[in-house]
C-alpha cells in the first residue's frame, strides 16, 4: 500500500493516525495491519470508499454495531458473488472464441 493511500485513508477516517517512532515515522501495530489488510480486501472486491467509511464508523462504535456490520458484509458478499458469476460467463465466451480461433488455425495450417 502506498504512503499516499495510507495518508488518504487516515484523512477520510478509514484508519486512525498510527503511533510514531522516534524518527516521526508511522508505526503500525499488528491490529492496524490486520485492519489495513481487511480494507485492502474490501477495496479489491469493489466495495466503494463510501461503504468502507460507513463500515469503519460502525466499527469505531463497538460491538453494538456487529449486526449492522455483518449485514453490510452479507450484502457485499452477494454483490461479489454476482460479479464473479458475470465474469465467469464472460470467461466462457472468451474461451469459446479462443477455441474457435485455435480450430481455425489448425484447419488452415496457421502457426503463431
Amino acid at each position: 500500500m502506498s504512503v499516499d493511500t495510507l495518508r488518504y485513508y487516515e484523512r477520510i477516517g478509514l484508519i486512525d493516525p498510527p503511533a510514531r517512532d522516534s524518527g516521526g515515522r508511522r508505526s503500525y501495530s499488528e491490529d492496524d495491519l490486520g485492519w489495513l489488510f481487511f480494507l485492502t480486501r474490501l477495496r479489491t472486491t469493489g466495495m466503494p470508499i463510501r461503504m468502507m467509511r460507513e463500515y469503519a464508523q460502525l466499527r469505531h462504535r463497538g460491538t453494538t454495531t456487529a449486526v449492522q456490520r455483518k449485514q453490510m458484509l452479507l450484502e457485499h458478499r452477494a454483490a461479489v458473488r454476482a460479479r464473479i458469476a458475470e465474469l465467469q460467463s464472460c470467461l466462457e465466451v472468451l474461451d469459446y472464441k479462443i477455441t474457435h480461433y485455435e480450430q481455425f488455425e489448425h484447419s488452415e495450417g496457421i502457426t503463431a
